[in-house]
């Protein structure tokens, strides 16, 4: 079988707000995500790895920040379109596995509702994602609330 494997690393920095997006959902948080879109770390890390499952570049490359149209989007954009990319070459999802570091905002209250809107957006089984979280005991950036990051692994399968 021709499996890919792809590895995704996001990562922004807090500023004033009332929430952070992931799994593209709004978490109340008493802080907001400096970003051009809307920093979500979880699908821009989601979407880094189906791309690099397949060599086909990074976020960046598809959704450029110099690129005033995408000032503010929906992350979910972005997922569609790589997930477009990834059927037209041939291949589904087999599973995601989603890392959140951070101190907080707690992701274990929406755990369960981030995996089922991932797997809504990319049309999969929520048995297929798996969104977890760790802190980094109070050290680096995230362990002193400067920001929050995010890592994805998956397994692409031929469809």
């Amino acid at each position: 079988m021709n499996i890919r494997i792809g590895h995704g690393f996001d990562v922004h920095a807090f500023t004033a707000g009332d929430g952070v997006w992931l799994g593209n959902l709004k978490i109340p948080h008493d802080r907001g995500i400096l970003a051009h879109s809307d920093g979500d770390v979880v699908l821009h890390a989601l979407c880094d790895a189906l791309l690099g499952a397949l060599a086909l570049g990074d976020i960046g490359q598809h959704f450029p920040p110099s690129d005033a149209r995408w000032k503010g989007a929906d992350s979910a954009v972005f997922l569609r379109h790589v997930m477009s990319l990834i059927q037209a070459r041939g291949y589904r999802l087999g599973n995601a596995d989603i890392t959140i570091l951070a101190e907080r905002p707690k992701v274990g209250p929406h755990r369960a509702a981030m995996q089922a809107r991932v797997a809504e957006i990319i049309g999969c089984e929520v048995g297929q994602i798996s969104i977890k979280a760790t802190t980094t005991e109070k050290l680096g950036f995230t362990g002193r609330e400067e920001g929050i990051a995010a890592e994805a692994v998956v397994l692409l399968i031929p469809d």
